[in-house]
């Protein structure tokens, strides 16, 4: 045999093994449907076999690797062929679109683009389904403006993915435009554009496409009737909710878990519990009381309605408790002030080993911090922790009111650690809470360090700042921000007003507070309501015009309540008005009967007058009432630990120390030219006696704690339940001068800073 034959035979034969190798990695690679590992020995094998770039393998690579969401690995194959099909884009785009990679999506759009290859029908709908993902509403007119053009608009798929693009970036008159130019509208896109509508509130054409749909000859099924309660509920349009739901019945629909839900959560918001009883006996016909969803909603409708009891009851009768009905009834036993039942709830669910999670948690920490149990909530976010289960940007703005109230400022900086940690501080809502925790703690520049850090802002924030100047008496300030925030662009609320002229009242700004409050219906257009002529009338009282005070509540558009009789009583108090001050005071008796502030005020009047027949009087109808004078209670922090203390208590381990030290402040204090201010004891004892019983007010006894257990020079920040009294700030001055400290008390009214003798309310308050 020649040697040109023996050559040819072996290419022959090489050829023929070639051939034979790509026939059966072939039938390999449609094989290779499984693993992520086949999918890599698949690409190994087209490699070897020079395949790789074949567009049938290619595609069929890429479909492996998408599948597995491999797409870096998938980018590399395609950018390695030179010339990528339609085919290798549809495969990987499709793919994307499906896992919700849609910034992926719309970037492979942009190279398919580029390589002069254009979107068809299988593609078109998955890149619009990317823009909806993205709420990218200008790319998805163009991508129509694209499907008008080439003619692909009028495909069915292309149709409803325009639908659903428009409906999720509330382009609604979009997408009601497209539905009617459908050749054959079907039920997910009326029913998704009727849902849409009720879902931003607007009823009327919620009910139009709706009624529509049967027109058209489509049937709206369970999902459209489901979709229409759930958006009307969830815009806030309860009646309507229930309305479609009574329709939904008496159309013969028969309703599931999710009807029933859906409407109980309106019915609630109604606070309707009839309607709710009846949907409660439909749920059990329907045998949905089992339906863990029904039954959490049944648990938070009669907690909303005030059923404390059925709420229970509802709750012990389900079968199998699960955390989403546990977190429903610590909410509404919380709602109605049942804060010990929620709490022995929670405990009990925790110890029986039920997974409670960040909703339960931030909840119950809720609760507690919004009933006045602050440092159970405190104690709660600790345990959280310690359970795992991590707080997220609800949970922060539950905690730091509770921080705030008690004076916990430790708790509350470590909340800001921890929220700094979490990325929550460009959370509006967490800042405001954090604005308002500083500025209850005394820290108003911290606060104001806060707001100024802030990358946007809402309204809630501008009066957390605004709140915060007005708590501290720091008119100039409070004015500063209020011009801020009109220069900003937001227009002010009643809340804003109410700031503004609190502040006022604190710093007797008679004609400026005037002026805010005549703006406020002249340049805004908000009507002045009870908590504004409150502010008034406490402005005018305070400045000693309770002559015009009670005129201007004479003439209020409606009957004054306890908030602006309360107003008018103090003032009375502080210039011992005691006619003004009797006919205040009776209409609080009759407006809050249990209240024992009222009459402690009545008390203080006679007393200030030596009126002691007509203060006894007040004392026995207190007795016939069956009332108690609150105790003065205050709260220092010391080495973050917070400590209380109340008035004339003598239990405290360091009360010796405390009265000895306070004892030699009073002698040179007196050498200093302070007096004691005896009107504030309302006994009628010997002078001696008086001033024994002045020095156990409760934040004269906190300073001096304060003072023995820090270091010389350090700031005292003190808290107290009630006003403080004449006489202690008075001594408060003294003391700061003499101790050389800033101190800090904050009342039920506004923040005193005490330094070198002088306070910054200026001895207004």
């Amino acid at each position: 045999m020649s040697n040109k034959l023996m050559t040819r035979n072996v290419q022959a034969l090489h050829l023929f093994n070639n051939f034979n190798r790509k026939i059966a990695y072939l039938s390999c690679l449609n094989s290779a449907t499984g693993t992520l590992s086949e999918a890599k020995q698949a690409h190994a094998g087209a490699l070897k076999a020079g395949l790789s770039t074949q567009p049938h393998v290619a595609t069929k690579l890429l479909a492996l690797y998408a599948s597995h969401q491999c797409f870096t690995e998938a980018d590399i194959l395609l950018y390695s062929h030179p010339q990528p099909d339609l085919f290798s884009f549809t495969t990987l785009i499709n793919a994307s679109s499906k896992f919700k990679n849609f910034h992926r999506t719309l970037t492979l759009l942009v190279k398919m683009l580029s390589g002069r290859l254009f979107p068809d029908t299988h593609i078109l709908p998955s890149t619009i389904k990317a823009c909806a993902g993205l709420s990218a509403l200008k790319l998805g007119h163009q991508l129509h403006g694209f499907g008008l053009a080439t003619g692909l608009a009028s495909d069915s798929l292309v149709e409803s993915s325009l639908v659903h693009m428009y409906i999720k970036c509330s382009a609604l008159k979009y997408a009601h435009n497209v539905f009617n130019r459908m050749a054959e509208p079907d039920v997910i896109c009326g029913s998704a554009l009727a849902s849409g509508y009720a879902k931003k509130g607007d009823v009327s054409n919620a009910t139009m496409v709706f009624d529509e749909m049967g027109k058209l000859g489509i049937e709206p099924n369970l999902v459209s009737w489901n979709g229409m309660i759930a958006g009307f509920n969830q815009s806030g349009h309860f009646l309507e909710a229930v309305l479609m739901f009574q329709r939904m019945h008496s159309d013969g629909i028969e309703c599931d878990g999710v009807s029933v839900s859906s409407v109980l959560a309106a019915v609630g918001d109604l606070e309707d519990v009839i309607i709710g009883v009846q949907v409660h006996g439909y749920a059990i016909r329907l045998g949905l009381r089992s339906d863990k969803y029904v039954v959490s909603s049944l648990v938070d409708m009669y907690g909303k309605c005030g059923c404390a009891l059925e709420t229970l009851r509802v709750f012990e009768e389900m079968e199998k408790k699960d955390v989403g009905a546990c977190n429903a009834l610590i909410s509404s036993l919380s709602r109605n002030n049942m804060v010990d039942d929620a709490l022995k709830t929670f405990r009990k669910y925790k110890g029986q080993g039920m997974e409670l999670n960040v909703v339960s948690w931030t909840s119950m920490i809720a609760c507690c911090s919004q009933h006045g149990k602050h440092p159970v909530a405190l104690e709660l976010f600790r345990e959280m922790q310690i359970a795992g289960v991590k707080p997220n940007s609800v949970t922060i703005p539950s905690l730091l009111p509770a921080c705030a109230s008690f004076a916990a400022l430790a708790h509350g900086k470590a909340a800001h650690c921890f929220s700094l940690k979490r990325g929550f501080t460009d959370d509006v809502y967490v800042c405001s809470a954090l604005i308002d925790m500083y500025s209850s703690c005394g820290r108003i520049k911290a606060a104001r360090q806060c707001f100024d850090r802030m990358p946007r802002r809402n309204l809630v924030c501008w009066n957390a700042m605004l709140g915060g100047y007005a708590m501290h008496g720091m008119i100039k300030e409070a004015i500063n921000i209020f011009q801020l925030m009109q220069s900003s662009r937001q227009l002010p609320d009643l809340v804003s007003f109410t700031s503004l002229l609190s502040v006022c009242s604190q710093c007797g700004l008679v004609e400026v507070g005037q002026s805010y409050f005549n703006s406020m219906s002249k340049d805004y257009g908000i009507e002045a309501r009870m908590e504004h002529y409150a502010c008034m009338v406490s402005l005018l009282g305070r400045a000693g015009k309770l002559e015009e005070a009670y005129s201007l509540m004479n003439e209020m558009p409606f009957e004054p309540d306890a908030c602006v009789w309360g107003a008018l009583l103090s003032s009375c108090r502080v210039h011992h008005n005691m006619q003004l001050g009797e006919v205040a005071a009776n209409r609080l008796f009759a407006l809050e009967p249990k209240n024992p502030g009222n009459y402690i005020l009545l008390s203080n009047i006679y007393a200030a007058r030596g009126k002691w027949t007509e203060m006894d009087k007040v004392r026995d109808m207190m007795k016939r009432a069956g009332l108690k004078k609150n105790p003065g209670c205050s709260w220092i922090e010391v080495k973050n630990r917070v400590h209380m203390l109340l008035a004339g208590d003598k239990s405290h381990p360091q009360m010796a120390q405390i009265l000895e030290k306070l004892n030699k402040l009073s002698m040179e204090m007196k050498k200093s030219g302070y007096l004691p201010d005896t009107d504030f004891v309302l006994q009628d004892v010997e002078e001696q006696e008086k001033e024994h019983i002045l020095c156990g007010h409760s934040e004269k006894l906190a300073v001096v704690f304060g003072i023995l257990n820090t270091s010389p020079g350090t700031a005292l920040t003190v808290m107290k339940n009630l006003r403080i009294c004449g006489d202690c700030h008075t001594a408060i001055k003294f003391i700061s001068r003499i101790e050389r400290r800033e101190i800090l008390v904050r009342d039920t009214n506004r923040f005193h800073h005490f330094k070198d003798g002088v306070c910054s309310c200026g001895d207004l308050w």
